[in-house]
């Protein structure tokens, strides 16, 4: 029974999915019927239950914050600061100021946990300078811009991360940790990528005119500050075990409003339109998620994760046959649906399967991230591609094609953390041994 019931509530879902309904109507309406169909539980009762259980949970109490946080941010003028400050320590590698984008979205991730937030604030400075004032490679600039940006859900704080967490049970806390390594890892792919191209075409970024020395680079710290503070209120309050992973966004989200008055870019409109926003989004996101925890305690007790199971053990499929099969799975859904829609509608299905396999449920949900983040850039509902197109008018397919060598850095770092594991476990294990 537990089988026809995934085959029919997963042809439901993408049934009511492509009629253009909400996601998160979508998962109470399938879970509804199929408790209906296959028990005898009220389904009313249940989702209540459900419903109280998410929205009253301090977890989930840090998503307004971090997102508070990342509007602040955006309203700011740390990200300028942040580019001149950085400009004179990439101006000497292969690829000299394209390499801004990549480091300042790694530094901008540290504090913001949003693609959206990253990719907005780095894009607004980077790309006029890099394409009219200095004439870069098109290709090259929002290639790099388009994938980069994506490191905003993986370094923490990571929306999608703690919306994973809360799903699964996994830590919030170790979560963060786990995607500290990774996130720096694919940054310095992504670097590696243009230093090569670079040196084997120069042409693709020009000569520039500046020639900075030592004391301009120490000159530019300054600028950099702002972002280190943030950085070590939130990740550090977090890693010392000083603040929760909620406490350390109230921290963080404080120290984003103190600056935005220091650089006196906060004024009543601004802070009006950074709180609507933080509403909405907040809405938007535990109604995706209430309805993620209900379809999820629909199947458990159907049964369909210890079905699946039984299937996969039945079958002898080995583990990395298996990984294979679900990236190529999560690769399809990335193109018809965004990040949090793919993490709630597939954990509740996927996860067990993949912990029976021998997964680490912690690796699972930085790999799941990484899939996230891939899907942000493949067409035709990649949304940093949206974001792109709406800051340079460049088409969203050209800043695809954009991005795919990019993108394959993406499958490299897969491969490297499947092969060695301990580049997502590292940080979690040595901190929480503490």
């Amino acid at each position: 029974m537990a089988t026809e019931a995934f085959v029919v509530l997963v042809l439901m879902l993408f049934a009511f999915l492509f009629s253009g309904m909400w996601i998160s109507m979508t998962l109470f309406i399938v879970g509804y019927i199929g408790l209906n169909m296959y028990t005898r539980i009220p389904g009313f009762s249940l989702a209540g239950n459900v419903i109280w259980n998410q929205t009253s949970s301090q977890t989930m109490m840090a998503l307004p914050l971090f997102i508070f946080m990342g509007e602040i941010l955006v309203r700011s003028k740390v990200s300028e600061g942040a580019f001149k400050g950085l400009a004179p320590w990439v101006n000497r590698l292969p690829g000299k100021l394209l390499h801004v984008n990549i480091v300042a979205c790694t530094f901008f991730a540290a504090v913001t946990g949003s693609v959206t937030a990253t990719t907005a604030m780095v894009g607004n400075i980077t790309l006029p300078e890099l394409l009219k004032k200095r004439s870069y490679d098109q290709k090259l600039t929002v290639g790099s811009l388009a994938v980069a940006g994506t490191l905003g859900i993986m370094i923490p704080p990571s929306m999608p991360m703690l919306i994973y967490g809360i799903i699964s049970g996994v830590s919030i806390g170790q979560l963060f940790m786990a995607g500290i390594i990774p996130g720096i890892i694919m940054a310095v792919l992504f670097s590696g990528y243009i230093i090569v191209r670079c040196i084997i075409n120069p042409s693709l970024a020009p000569e520039t005119v500046e020639n900075f020395t030592w004391k301009d680079r120490i000159a530019s710290l300054p600028m950099l500050l702002p972002v280190i503070i943030l950085i070590l209120f939130v990740i550090g309050s977090i890693y010392s075990g000083w603040a929760t992973p909620t406490e350390a966004a109230a921290v963080g989200s404080l120290g984003a409003l103190l600056f935005a008055v220091y650089n006196r870019a906060l004024n009543w409109q601004a802070l009006k339109d950074a709180l609507l926003t933080t509403v909405t989004t907040t809405c938007m996101i535990m109604l995706i998620v209430c309805g993620a925890a209900f379809f999820s305690a629909v199947c458990g007790f159907i049964g369909i994760p210890r079905a699946l199971a039984r299937t996969i053990a039945q079958y002898d499929i080995g583990p990395y046959t298996l990984l294979f099969i679900v990236s190529i799975f999560y690769i399809i859904l990335g193109l018809s649906l965004d990040g949090f829609s793919m993490i709630v509608m597939s954990v509740p299905l996927i996860l067990p399967i993949m912990t029976a396999a021998g997964f680490d449920p912690l690796w699972f949900g930085i790999y799941l991230i990484v899939m996230v983040q891939i899907s942000q850039v493949t067409p035709p509902v990649g949304f940093n591609l949206f974001l792109i197109n709406n800051l340079t008018g460049i088409s969203i397919f050209s800043v695809s094609r954009a991005s795919v060598p990019f993108f394959s850095m993406m499958l490299v770092f897969i491969v490297l953390m499947t092969i060695f594991p301990s580049i997502v476990t590292f940080l979690p294990d040595l901190s929480f041994r503490r």
